[in-house]
């Protein structure tokens, strides 16, 4: 057989195979889909919980982008799995009529997966939506993942192969007994036929707990007992506020920076009220500690006045105080953040910037992270480089003791533990943005035309 009798005969193979899933019975497939979606789950799960842990992030690298797109087109297809399944739930739910534990089970896991769906799709197009928007369905994203996983985990073992098998021995020894007895099987617990309510309350006022039930009850009290002192923190942080969170992490600062910068009587109390919200602390490197001997801070590059700073000297520059909104491009953001610094526009005009320098380019003092922003976007009157945040040191763990904030771009644009600052006149491609973030990093969607 030649090249081309062979094509037309695998092409009505391809045709044949889809007419015959499409005849398939309407068990075979709930059960094919009820397998595609258990994968993508398991897979969303892995993915998400991977992205989630923040000390691998650096680790991860630009791997850490092909994940994040992975995990949305596992998403989107997990989407187009669920209104295929749409069509289907009117008869599946009559199917299950007389299976409330089956009926309950399926209101679940939809309630799970329309959460997850909305949601994701949010964070995915984060940017035509207000922060606001997709600060909630990040919230809301990870309470859903916080009991969805550990209930797709009780679910998967307690309908594993095995766990049935122990259940049907079970209730056939049962059924033999009662048959002694003088009761029914009929009356016996059955997951597949109808049950007589009557004889069911009599079977059970009988029966002792049964094997597969303590394996059960045991199971969901080690997910219970395993997840629940994680899932109290998580739900302490969404809770807080902002003031406990600055205070813990103040207490926990490695930084010996001395003197303590004195905070403006418009900074302490805070201006804004206090930070409203949670900072999710990310790193690429080890935080880093600093101490007031050893901190310089400088100002070189394609300038008239290179200039450097020790710690002293550095807080003897006069400071504003602004109020502006942190925005995290992973979805969260922290409101009405009082900041206390120096703004980026006078630390440049101070250096007297040459005609050349076009750019200016940030670099971290974790010695490892950089960014860059234009000359134009540098001299913005928002952009600091903050001393304090809400009238108190920026913590070790936030950025400090100097950290950089832009507040209308996303805040890997607003370099922590920042210590020196370079004029050039090329562009930079900074840490993420060579990993493929997207060098445009404008929070508000008409800044991107």
């Amino acid at each position: 057989m030649n090249e081309q009798d062979a094509r037309p005969n695998e092409e009505g193979a391809k045709v044949d195979a889809w007419r015959s899933w499409l005849k398939e019975s309407f068990g075979k497939k709930l059960k094919r889909l009820h397998a595609w979606n258990a994968w993508l789950v398991a897979l969303l799960a892995l993915t998400g919980v991977v992205l989630y842990i923040p000390t691998i992030r650096g680790d991860l690298g630009a791997f850490r982008v092909f994940l994040k797109q992975a995990h949305s087109v596992l998403g989107i297809v997990s989407i187009l799995i669920i209104l295929y399944y749409i069509r289907y739930i009117p008869k599946h739910w009559r199917q299950i009529r007389q299976k409330i534990n089956q009926r309950w089970n399926l209101v679940i896991v939809l309630m799970l997966l329309a959460g997850w769906s909305v949601t994701g799709l949010i964070l995915w197009q984060f940017r035509s939506f207000p922060p606001i928007w997709s600060n909630a369905a990040l919230v809301l994203h990870d309470l859903f993942t916080w009991v969805g996983i550990p209930y797709a985990v009780y679910h998967s073992v307690s309908r594993s192969r095995w766990l049935k098998a122990m259940r049907r021995r079970e209730r056939e020894a049962s059924s033999q007994s009662e048959k002694h007895e003088g009761v029914s099987a009929k009356a016996v617990a059955s997951e597949d036929s109808e049950i007589l309510p009557q004889a069911q309350i009599d079977y059970w006022k009988k029966a002792p707990i049964s094997r597969a039930a303590f394996i059960r009850w045991v199971i969901g009290l080690a997910i219970v007992f395993g997840v629940g002192p994680a899932f109290y923190r998580w739900l302490k942080t969404v809770t807080d506020t902002g003031g406990a969170e600055l205070d813990q992490l103040a207490g926990e600062d490695a930084n010996r920076m001395l003197p303590a910068p004195e905070a403006l009587p418009e900074s302490n109390p805070p201006v804004g009220g206090g930070g409203q919200g949670q900072f999710r602390i990310y790193t690429v490197t080890d935080i880093p500690a600093f101490s007031s001997e050893n901190w310089k801070f400088t100002v070189g590059g394609l300038v008239e006045k290179p200039l450097s700073w020790s710690w002293e000297e550095f807080l003897k520059l006069k400071r504003k105080v602004q109020v502006s909104d942190f925005h995290c491009v992973t979805g969260w953001s922290v409101y009405k953040v009082t900041w206390e610094g120096i703004p980026l526009s006078e630390l440049l005009a101070m250096a007297d910037v040459k005609n050349t320098g076009r750019f200016v380019k940030m670099y971290s003092g974790d010695k490892v992270y950089t960014d860059c922003l234009s000359l134009e976007q540098a001299q913005m009157e928002d952009i600091m480089v903050a001393v304090l945040m809400d009238g108190k040191p920026i913590p070790q763990q936030l950025g400090g003791p100097v950290r950089l904030v832009v507040p209308q771009m996303y805040a890997y644009k607003s370099v922590k533990w920042l210590q020196a600052i370079e004029l050039i006149d090329k562009e930079h491609i900074g840490y993420w943005e060579v990993r493929g973030y997207d060098n445009d990093a404008w929070v508000s969607k008409n800044r991107l035309s």
